[in-house]
């Protein structure tokens, strides 16, 4: 399967985006130039032109903008169609006088690129090929059909044949060629601000979520005190009842409702915590709490620290922040490991005195050898041998092709470098799982310690009292 091009792959319409208002600054400035270009050319240049259709052509273009004006809001935004129609009456208003003066040999001519550019930004690919073969057409017909230009005296002011052809080849190549250009970069323009507005939306997700957890835990850190309290002294009194059952049953309620409390509150704090002592921890705590979500989707999901099993399997582990990047960013990596894993996901946790490394890997197809320099970029679908990015594939939910570019960019926030490559398909009798070395898509994540760790003085000193937690 090959992957379609860029500027060929987002069909979405923006014309929406655009306000009428803005093209109607935009004719009214091409009425006033062309005003002032008739002007000096049959007033100042000598040269004979057709006044009267002349002032037609510009007159009706005046018309289209004060009949907008007037009959649109300010906030009007052009529909895809109404867009395109308006373009392509701009486009025949040009053509019009062009034919009038001199066709090509007109060197107002190059204006004629103006609706294919603005076409290419703002509508849809149909649109936008639809103008610009109509562009072509009339590059064409004005390389041939046209009424010359001629000054005061009567001589004809004509242009070489042959420089007459170069116009015409040179106008037809920049259409395209200008085109495709505005296309790819608009395109690219507009995805990379889809996917950096997506990539805000799930960072602040996860930010409120640590943040109501922070609430809840701070909650349940302040009233463990009355609530063990409350408990204590209902155990006393209900010892003391024994012999009035009808008092003990109401104390033993209470003290029942008490641990109750006690067991929500604990339950609730697992999504987050702003106790000061836990706004650090080990890397592979950290690590692990990202990659919880996704220990239970029915692929195994080996976590190594130096290459010994389990998040406490290493002593004296970089104590690094439990910022909502290194967690959404992490998150993301071992969601898309484990979507397309065939049974296994390892996560390797390795460091230096200057580095921390992290290694994300699966045992499934791999990345397309093809796209392995392109691994990050927004919207890319394809991952594996032929295979795309649906919801057939990821039934947990609609991949947009977000997951890794959103987990570029957080973990990037954060100081790592990623590395997207392809494991080593394992041959011959296959070792214990938890021995084994990833053979599909390997993602390595390198952060500077100096750049993520947390001083051990600042973990292990006196952290004082905890904050209240802000949860705007």
């Amino acid at each position: 399967m090959t992957l379609t091009p860029a500027f060929l792959a987002n069909p979405r319409p923006r014309a929406s985006s655009v306000r009428l208002r803005t093209l109607i600054y935009l004719r009214w400035l091409a009425v006033l130039g062309q005003s002032v270009a008739v002007i000096i050319a049959s007033q100042y240049l000598d040269i004979r032109l057709r006044l009267d259709l002349i002032a037609v052509l510009i007159g009706a273009s005046a018309a289209f903008n004060i009949g907008a004006t007037l009959i649109h809001p300010e906030n009007k935004r052009l529909t895809q169609r109404d867009a395109m129609l308006t373009m392509l009456f701009d486009l025949g208003q040009l053509a019009a006088l062009l034919y009038l003066t001199g066709g090509l040999n007109n060197p107002f001519a190059a204006l004629i690129l103006a609706q294919t550019i603005i076409s290419a930004t703002v509508l849809t690919l149909n649109a936008t090929l639809f103008l610009g073969l109509v562009s072509l057409g009339v590059i064409g017909v004005l390389s041939v059909f046209y009424m010359p230009l001629v000054q005061s005296d009567g001589q004809a002011l004509e242009t070489p044949r042959l420089l007459i052809t170069g116009s015409w080849a040179a106008l037809s190549i920049a259409v395209v060629f200008l085109g495709v250009y505005a296309r790819l970069v608009s395109t690219e323009t507009y995805n990379m601000s889809e996917a950096l507005t997506a990539t805000q939306l799930a960072l602040e997700r996860e930010q409120k979520l640590t943040a109501l957890g922070g609430v809840v835990a701070a909650a349940a850190h302040e009233l463990g005190t009355p609530l063990a309290t409350i408990m204590l002294v209902s155990s006393e009194l209900a010892d003391e009842l024994e012999d009035r059952p009808e008092l003990r049953e109401d104390i033993e309620l209470i003290r029942e409702q008490a641990r109750r409390c006690r067991s929500i509150l604990s339950s609730m704090g697992r999504t987050g915590k702003d106790d000061l002592l836990l706004r650090h921890a080990p890397v592979a705590a950290v690590v692990e709490e990202a990659a919880e979500p996704h220990m239970a989707r029915g692929k195994r999901v080996i976590l190594r620290v130096r290459g010994a099993i389990g998040a406490e399997a290493a002593q004296d582990q970089p104590e690094i922040p439990r910022r909502s990047e290194v967690i959404h960013g992490v998150r993301n990596l071992v969601q898309n490991a484990v979507d397309f894993a065939t049974s296994t996901v390892w996560i390797d946790i390795d460091w230096t005195d200057e580095r921390l490394m992290l290694w994300v890997g699966d045992d499934g197809l791999g990345y397309p050898q093809d796209l392995l320099g392109r691994i990050g970029d927004p919207f890319l679908r394809r991952r594996g041998a032929g295979r795309m990015l649906d919801e057939a594939q990821r039934p947990d939910y609609a991949g947009m092709g977000l997951g890794l570019f959103i987990a570029k960019t957080l973990l990037e926030r954060t100081g790592a470098k990623l590395t997207f490559a392809n494991g080593i398909p394992a041959s011959g009798a296959q070792p214990d799982p938890e021995e084994r070395r990833a053979s599909g898509a390997i993602v390595e994540v390198v952060w500077e310690r100096k750049d993520i760790e947390v001083r051990r003085e600042d973990v292990r000193g006196a952290l004082g009292e905890n904050r209240p937690v802000a949860t705007g």
